[in-house]
């Protein structure tokens, strides 16, 4: 089975690298494909040497599925290129989430909508992925009415030079500058750009996205996306009212059952969930749940995780690995 991963050199480029070999993906030849100044540069992939390689001669080696993680213009431009020969495309941009004929895919929550006729797969946003992922038990269970979440997000979510200015601005060496202001001892309420309303595109995605994933417009979202100078991973303080009553014991329970989160939740012990332990794992961690004592039907909760991994990369490895295991790939290539 050819791989191509189309940003192999970028942030989730190398992270799906990583969750490729960790997870043992049954690839038989991968094809790192980079933007042109990048062609001809090695990589490492599970001891081996590749060779980085444009768009197009990836195209004409018809891998069965191409990871993107290049940006929405070059998935607009490319991703129905690669389409035509019969791979499966599994975007991490923003571009194809709202198309309404895209899937938009958590796999613990909807994978089960694919199909083989399905060769471009959205991924949803880093901050989307992690809020679903602890939405969807309790929506099956009490009815989500309404959604109010505020951001803590990682430099790590704008790439690499906002990386290194919190690292230069950390050493004081007056880096250049990725965001407006500086970002260490900071925290900017500006994650993405603005709309006319005043909201940015990061807030608008967590409410579109989220109704697109659970397949329930009805439930009301309202955001606030909140740059902070973190690299390990995002956090969401997110108070949700339920159309029906709830007892926080069952609250837990269902979490704690709920694959792919962790429950940490323990004042007594200062168990919390934090970015600092959540950096390089797959999991969503939830904690610091609590009642609403303003309104009926409410709580509070703390969500965080990688956004690298489950928020990104491991999410786009996880989809693949089901159109695998449900042979929904194009095989024609295939011994």
């Amino acid at each position: 089975m050819k791989v191509a991963v189309v940003g192999a050199t970028g942030m989730v480029g190398s992270v799906m690298l990583e969750v490729l070999e960790e997870r043992n993906f049954p690839l038989t030849e991968l094809i790192p494909v980079a933007s042109e100044r990048s062609v001809g540069k090695k990589i490492h992939f599970k001891e081996k040497e590749y060779t980085i390689v444009s768009m197009q001669d990836a195209i004409n080696m018809q891998p069965e599925i191409a990871l993107f993680s290049a940006g929405g213009e070059t998935s607009k431009q490319w991703a129905p290129e690669f389409a035509k020969v019969g791979t499966t495309v599994i975007d991490n941009s923003s571009a194809w989430r709202m198309e309404p004929h895209i899937p938009l895919i958590v796999p613990e929550i909807n994978a089960n909508s694919l199909t083989s006729e399905n060769k471009i797969i959205a991924n949803p946003n880093c901050s989307t992925i992690q809020l679903v992922m602890v939405l969807n038990p309790l929506n099956k269970k009490y009815d989500i009415k309404r959604v109010v979440v505020s951001t803590y997000q990682s430099v790590t979510g704008t790439g690499m030079e906002a990386v290194e200015q919190l690292n230069g601005e950390i050493a004081g060496t007056n880096p250049k500058m990725k965001y407006p202001y500086q970002i260490f001892k900071n925290a900017l309420p500006h994650c993405d750009s603005f709309d006319e309303m005043g909201y940015t595109k990061e807030e608008l995605k967590l409410t579109r996205e989220t109704q697109k994933i659970l397949n329930d417009k009805t439930i009301a979202l309202t955001a606030t996306a909140v740059r902070v100078p973190v690299q390990g991973g995002h956090s969401e303080s997110v108070n949700i009212e339920f159309h029906n009553p709830f007892d926080e014991s069952e609250i837990r329970r269902i979490l704690h059952e709920t694959p792919g989160v962790v429950l940490q939740d323990n004042p007594e012990t200062n168990t919390y969930p934090m970015p600092l332990y959540a950096e390089g794992k797959d999991d969503v961690f939830v904690g610091r749940i609590r009642r609403d004592l303003s309104q009926s039907n409410s709580l509070n909760m703390w969500i965080v995780a990688d956004n690298l991994r489950k928020g990104a990369a491991t999410n786009t490895i996880q989809i693949a690995e089901y159109l695998v295991a449900n042979n929904l790939i194009n095989t024609k290539t295939l011994a």
